[in-house]
């Protein structure tokens, strides 16, 4: 079946849809992105995605040419368009086409493409087993070279570490910062269950402020579940009693094992089986 995509104000098979070579986002990964998922016909937590979308490009000083209200338009036109009850969207913004050479100001006009699919990271037995991950020997990127809050088109960092999982045979690294600490993994934010506490790395530690995270820290709350924002080393994680991972793309999926270290019980726990069985009936309201 052919996709539509949303390409600058046109709706087009996405075979047709092309950006040109000189586009400062293909050139340079000079531009931002947003990935959301649908669930039954609805964009999930779609203004909270373009509140971040339009944040990353405040950060970049990338004038988007659309408004807020125009956006979130264009983007249930194109889910509309693409009959989906359930599948993803690639929301990308790009610097636009300019002249080679890094200046931005050769950039005449902002590119706006969204893209709708199904997607699928992970097999689903990983979803109902657990999966396996390593730590990568690439750390995450510095807050004061590439913010990770700005969720960027320059991912090289993320998919190095995405290479030592793969050459590891495992499909997700986790990726410390500068001070050793937890941040995320290559894909997804990490959470971490210990004494019958949820636990995730604070921002600080240089990690994106993922909108599922953000779901799964309220979601914990209402449950009368503790959940704290805080520092994280690997010693925590080898003690820890669950951990999972959570993602636009992966949604929620239970960590097993890391490094060739079981954790808990080596199978998927109570806590987080309780935060996933009440994070898709949200989603499904």
């Amino acid at each position: 079946m052919s996709r539509i995509v949303y390409l600058d104000g046109n709706l087009v098979p996405h075979e047709k849809a092309t950006v040109h070579v000189y586009d400062h986002g293909f050139l340079y990964g000079d531009g931002v992105f947003e990935g959301l998922r649908i669930y039954s016909n609805k964009v999930f937590k779609l203004k909270e995605h373009l509140d971040r979308l339009y944040e990353s490009a405040n950060h970049i000083c990338l004038q988007i040419p659309l408004s807020l209200e125009a956006m979130t338009e264009a983007v249930n036109k194109t889910v509309a368009a693409n009959t989906l009850a359930d599948g993803y969207i690639r929301l990308v913004v790009t610097r636009g086409v300019g002249n080679l050479g890094l200046d931005p100001r050769s950039c005449a006009k902002p590119s706006v493409i969204i893209i709708v699919d199904s997607i699928s990271l992970y097999p689903k037995e990983m979803y109902e087993q657990g999966m396996e991950i390593v730590t990568a020997s690439t750390i995450r990127n510095h807050l004061n070279a590439l913010n990770p809050r700005i969720k960027s088109l320059n991912y090289l960092n993320n998919i190095l570490a995405k290479l030592e999982a793969i050459r590891a045979g495992v499909p997700e690294a986790l990726m410390l910062n500068q001070n050793g600490e937890i941040a995320e993994c290559t894909a997804d934010n990490i959470f971490l269950i210990k004494h019958g506490r949820v636990l995730t790395p604070h921002i600080n530690a240089g990690i994106l402020e993922g909108i599922t995270r953000g779901t799964v820290i309220e979601l914990a709350k209402k449950l009368a579940i503790p959940v704290e924002e805080t520092t994280l080393t690997r010693h925590d994680l080898y003690a820890a009693e669950e951990c999972f991972l959570t993602g636009s793309g992966a949604e929620i999926i239970p960590v097993t094992k890391c490094d060739n270290r079981v954790i808990g019980g080596g199978k998927p726990g109570p806590i987080s089986k309780k935060l996933i069985e009440a994070f898709f009936k949200l989603v499904r309201q």
